[in-house]
């Protein structure tokens, strides 16, 4: 049953994927990246990124940190990116599969949670 809401995904938690399964087709992964504030699917449908810019490198760093502890506990890694000291950019795939699965989905949604300091 795909998730009808953020609140839905958040309340999920990340299943290990070790392969063996298809990643999600684009009209699924369409779906869900709705429900996910602010990310997008990258051009080839094999990721989902999201950018933001702190107020500082504090800023960043503390929530790049806060990503990283609740990766960690959801056992679902993201490439993080900082550039130019307070640009911060998240993309999420599913490795084994080689494009996306609901895991993505439900670290975007608890990320969406985290709270970050930004400019302006």
């Amino acid at each position: 049953m795909t998730p009808t809401s953020a609140e839905e995904l958040t309340r999920k938690r990340c299943l290990p994927c070790e392969g063996g399964v298809p990643p999600l087709s684009p009209d699924e992964a369409n779906a869900l990246v709705e429900k996910v504030e602010g990310w997008s699917i990258s051009p080839d449908g094999k990721l989902i990124r999201r950018e933001w810019t702190a107020k500082h490198f504090k800023a960043a760093m503390a929530f790049i940190n806060a990503v990283a502890d609740l990766a960690e506990d959801d056992g679902h890694h993201p490439d993080l990116h900082l550039v130019g000291y307070r640009k911060i950019t998240i993309e999420l795939t599913t490795h084994a599969i080689g494009g996306l699965s609901e895991n993505d989905f439900i670290l975007a949604a608890k990320i969406n949670q985290l709270p970050i300091e930004l400019k302006g």
